[in-house]
């Protein structure tokens, strides 16, 4: 049986495992962290990465240890509805939405549906050399390993696609973020939103265990120190003119619950299949977070490959039919969050007051036709 190997523990690469063991194929995993541990903050998921679970058969193990919300507000800086979406509407359509779990929580679930003995930590891939029938993958540790067919999900910084597409390269979205996960006891929030103002942008979604999940964004410029150095105190002050319970929650945030990052993506590559070799999650397309669609995307990917892999027996065949079925809906996912970005950071009060007033006016129907862009996904036949 040939063999596949896939480079990346994270969400795309553990899901694609997953998938993959589905119709028969064992993997292994090189993860370039000391130990599988997981991290990170809060993910929004929304009804496409929960039917692609679906097909998968953990979806009910997923949505028993998150959140589902019933509803989505965009808010001004004063507490004025832009405009609203109702989760349940949208779950009646499309299958459960607006969920909310915890990173950590999701990769421990991916984890437990993988054979540990298949994942190879403190490995971090950094060249390859491809031949007729094979790749070989060199590590920064010294060690190569030589497989038949190669799938890489290492993420943003892939050393991999760097190396095929030497132009690939992350770009600075124009602002950075702070995120916390808090306690919600006090608080009793029960409301996912963003709020959009001219000092920037404020993200609110409560998580299963009385937990909630934030994210503040500013424009600054790319590296900044004065933003790395911020306390949760500067944070305060930014906002503190923004409604209830901004203010509130914040307040409730120590220092170490935060961490700091500027926000980038990758520009649209036109290649994500290199023969033996295929690019998978933000390793292909990695997008900035306003469609809360980054790991949704990686999720599809997964599924959309196995699903190739089983339609074709080649795999290199399977490889450009995922690449041709991918393509144009990850651009339309990068771009667009892209341009919702740009449109949300906006600061000019004038222009902020304008943005406003148009997003209130926007038809149902035009929000109906976002979403079903977004959450009506070729799966293939279903037959996973």
């Amino acid at each position: 049986m040939k063999e596949i190997t896939i480079l990346g523990g994270g969400i795309a690469g553990l899901t694609t495992a997953i998938a993959l063991k589905k119709i028969g194929i064992k993997t292994t995993i090189f993860e370039a962290a000391p130990e599988m541990k997981p991290v990170g903050a809060g993910l929004g998921l929304g009804a496409n990465a929960l039917k692609a679970f679906d097909y998968l058969g953990i979806a009910a193990d997923i949505l028993k240890t998150g959140r589902l919300l019933e509803a989505f507000t965009l808010y001004d800086e004063a507490g004025k509805i832009i405009t609203r979406t109702d989760s349940k509407a949208v779950s009646a359509k499309y299958g459960a939405d607006n969920f909310t779990i915890h990173r950590a929580v999701l990769h421990e679930i991916l984890l437990s549906k993988i054979d540990p003995f298949s994942i190879v930590t403190n490995q971090r891939a950094i060249d390859f050399e491809q031949k007729e029938g094979s790749v070989i993958v060199k590590f920064q540790s010294g060690m190569t390993y030589e497989t038949d067919y190669l799938v890489v999900a290492d993420g943003i910084h892939s050393p991999i696609r760097q190396k095929l597409l030497p132009n690939s390269k992350p770009r600075y979205a124009g602002y950075t973020c702070w995120r916390g996960v808090i306690d919600n006891t006090d608080l009793n929030l029960n409301e996912a939103s963003e709020t959009w103002g001219a000092a920037g942008r404020m993200g609110i979604l409560p998580m299963a265990n009385n937990k909630i999940y934030w994210f503040a964004c500013v424009n600054a410029p790319q590296n900044d120190p004065t933003m790395k150095a911020y306390t949760i105190a500067d944070v305060q002050s930014i906002f503190k003119d923004y409604h209830a319970p901004i203010p509130e929650m914040l307040a409730h945030t120590k220092q170490e619950q935060v961490f700091w990052n500027d926000i980038i993506d990758l520009e649209p590559i036109s290649q994500y299949a290199f023969n033996n070799i295929v690019l998978i999650g933000d390793a292909a397309h990695a997008t900035t977070p306003n469609l809360g669609q980054g790991a949704c995307q990686a999720i599809e990917d997964a599924v959309i490959l196995a699903d190739e892999i089983k339609a074709h027996d080649n795999i290199v065949t399977a490889f450009k039919s995922f690449e041709r079925r991918r393509l144009k809906r990850t651009h339309y996912v990068v771009n667009t969050s892209w341009a919702v970005g740009k449109v949300a950071q906006l600061q000019n009060a004038l222009l902020v007051a304008l943005r406003n007033a148009a997003f209130r006016l926007i038809p149902a129907s035009v929000n109906e036709r976002q979403l079903r862009k977004l959450y009506q996904v070729d799966f293939g036949k279903g037959t996973l």
